[in-house]
This record gives C-alpha cells, structure tokens and sequence, in this order.
C-alpha cells in the first residue's frame, strides 16, 4: 500500500516554466499539498534556461495574439507579484520582410493583431532604418513593429515561481527521473520514480523537448517532435539596439541585452546530424556570424563569447497541446510550444489548471486539444508565424 504522502492529487512532469506555472495556478485554487512537480534536472536545465527570452504578440492566430497579451501583462508586474525583477525590457519586436509574400504575410498579421488593441504598426523602408539605422541591408521591403513586445531574462521567472510554490506548500522533486507512467484500464494511476510508485489521478506532461519520451513511458505515440535550435551571445557593445529583430525566411532573430551582449540565432536543419543531444556547431557559428554581418555591417568584427542550444517542442501546426489526451484518461498534454513557451505559459496554464478542474475555457478545443491530431477537423487553424 503506498503511503499517504505518495499519493497526490496531480503530478507535473517537467520543472520549467510550463510545470511552475501549472502548479501556480493549480495551488491557488486547491491543497497545495496534492501538487507534485518532478524534474530530471535541475531548475531552468531545460528550454526555460536557453531561450532568448523574447515575449512578442505578434502572431496570426487570434487565440495566440490574446494570450500572449495577457502574458505580457503579467510578465510587467512580474516583480511586484512575485518579488524577483524579471528585468522585462519592451523595446519591441521588428519582423522584416524581404520578399513580396513575406510582406503580404506580415500585413496581415498587423491587421489581426492591430483589431487586438495592440499598438501594431507597419514601417516602410526608411522608417525601418529610423528605428534601426544599423540595418544597412538593401531590399527590405518593410516591416511590423510593435513596441509593448520584449525580452525577459529566464531565470528571475524560474526563480520567482519556485519561491512562491515552496511558500505556499508544493512539492518540487527536481534531479529526479521519471522512469515510468503507471496506467490500469486506460487511465493514469501514476508515476514511477526511482523504483517508487507516486499515486495520482492526473499527470501532466509539461516536459518540452523530452515530452517525446514521456509519452514513450505512457504508451502513447508523440503528437510533436524536439527540434535542436541554437543560440549565441557576442562581447558586450555600446547599446544601439532597441528591438527584436526577426526575419521571416531564415527565421533569424536577434536584441542586445541591457549589458550590451548581441543575442540571437536562427534556423538550422540539425536532422542529418550524427551528433546527440544538445550541442554547438561550427556550422551555426559560420551561419549566424554571415546573417549579424550582413544585416547589421557594424558588428561584423564584434567577438562572439558563447553559444548553447535547447529544443524546440515543435507541433505539427504551431499550436500547443493543451489539455487531456483522449487515448489515455487522465494523462495531460501542456507541450508542443515550439520556441514560444515562456512568452505563453503564463496565461496558457492558466487555461490547463482550469481543464484540469474540470472547468471549460475561453479557448477553442479545436486550436488546443490533444484530439485534434486524432481525427480530420476542417477549417482548424494553423499558426505561420512559430519563430523567432
């Protein structure tokens, strides 16, 4: 018989800011007590330590534009609520576009995004190089800027999260593996975790790039798949840089911190790659250092100081998974963010603590559930704009 302390009400699997923010919202509305969340790694091992920390509102779908606004607002109280300072920078976010259809593309995203409320605006050439005047570039086309869009350093958020679940009476299990997922009658019965079985009605896989192999432990087929994206970091300069800058065909991305570090990266297909896990390439490198040089000739002699990698958890249609997977009852999917989880986990979990409760959302079921992938559903969406 286990014990009562084995036996909780949900367990998180994954202690980054997915699993944090599910367990937040979760404990304020039940025991605390009956909230596990277990982790293979440390705090911020994952995606939540090696992202570039850029939250933006721009996006085609209509359900991503209103939770990444109401993620940005809870991101700009950040420090008040939670008592560590996220040092959330909204110097904007500029996508460019270089070709026709990528112009096509963008205007219409300002359309959906300006009938938000959100101060979207479209810039022509010169008024891109005015925001911008180290974009020395010829044939941009024109862009969209949005000034309440940001970057946010990671680790004050991990930080913040974990201070107040262990306040409140959590339990975080961090450098512990989950080794299996315990089912009887097809339905969850819980988690095995070095050679201890942990009871619960509900799990929740908030596990990113190693949701695959949660899934794997289930028995279940993966609905999304890990993506090796890299990222790298130069030798601080003076500040010159206000926004985000991102392109649409090498999906390049790339801000100055308030130190004056450049930070960015862009698309690399690692798939013929004979290396595993997460690494650096010369070949990103090469890659990235060409894109700096060419979009922005001042930097072309800045130093590079450090690069590291972390997976995308990519979905086949740039949607999260958001809620109970219809081939095993009581087991959660909260997974499949691609490059975007922080800038969507606050409001996003928001919405998961409510299903599991049992609780409908403002969300359609059609753009977030599992079961979307099981059967043919017309007219569902797709998001274009998962990059950067």
């Amino acid at each position: 018989m286990p014990s009562e302390a084995s036996h909780y009400d949900t367990i998180i699997i994954g202690g980054g800011v997915i699993g944090l923010y599910t367990a937040f919202h979760l404990s304020a509305r039940m025991d605390p007590r009956k909230v596990l969340v277990v982790d293979r790694t440390f705090p911020s091992g994952g995606a939540s330590g090696r992202n570039g920390g850029g939250v933006r509102q721009q996006w085609e779908s209509k359900a991503t534009i209103r939770l990444a606004k109401e993620s940005v607002q809870t991101y700009s109280r950040f420090g008040r609520d939670f008592g560590f300072n996220p040092w959330f920078r909204q110097g904007g976010y500029l996508f460019l576009a270089f070709r026709e259809e990528e112009r096509k593309t963008l205007q219409k995203m300002e359309r959906g995004v300006r009938e938000e409320g959100l101060p979207i605006r479209w810039l022509d050439p010169a008024a891109v190089h005015a925001l911008v005047e180290e974009l020395e570039v010829p044939g941009i086309l024109g862009g969209t800027y949005l000034p309440t869009d940001g970057v946010i350093h990671p680790f004050p958020v991990i930080w913040g999260l974990i201070s107040e679940l262990k306040r409140r009476g959590v339990e975080l299990r961090y450098r512990t593996e989950v080794s299996g997922v315990e089912t009887v009658s097809g339905g969850v019965r819980g988690v095995r975790v070095q050679g201890e079985l942990l009871r619960a009605d509900r799990v929740v896989n908030a596990a990113g790039g190693w949701s695959q192999q949660i899934n794997s432990l289930a028995g279940l087929p993966s609905f999304t798949k890990p993506t090796l994206h890299e990222i790298l970091a130069t030798e601080p300069v003076k500040p010159f840089l206000k926004p985000m800058v991102v392109t649409l065909g090498r999906g390049t991305y790339f801000s100055q911190t308030m130190r004056g570090e450049i930070v960015g990266g862009l698309t690399m297909d690692h798939s013929r790659s004979q290396r595993q896990g997460l690494y650096s390439s010369g070949e990103f490198l090469v890659e990235m250092a060409r894109e700096l040089a060419r979009l922005m000739p001042r930097v072309a002699d800045v130093r590079i100081l450090r690069c590291w990698s972390g997976y995308y958890d990519d979905s086949p249609d740039g949607l999260p998974l958001l809620g109970e997977d219809p081939r095993l009852k009581g087991f959660y999917q909260a997974n499949g963010f691609g490059g975007h989880g922080f800038m969507l986990a606050p409001s996003s979990t928001a919405r998961l603590a409510k299903i599991l409760l049992g609780e409908r959302t403002d969300l359609d079921p059609h753009w977030i559930s599992p079961d979307r992938f099981t059967g043919q559903i017309p007219g569902r969406p797709v998001e274009g704009l998962s990059l950067g």
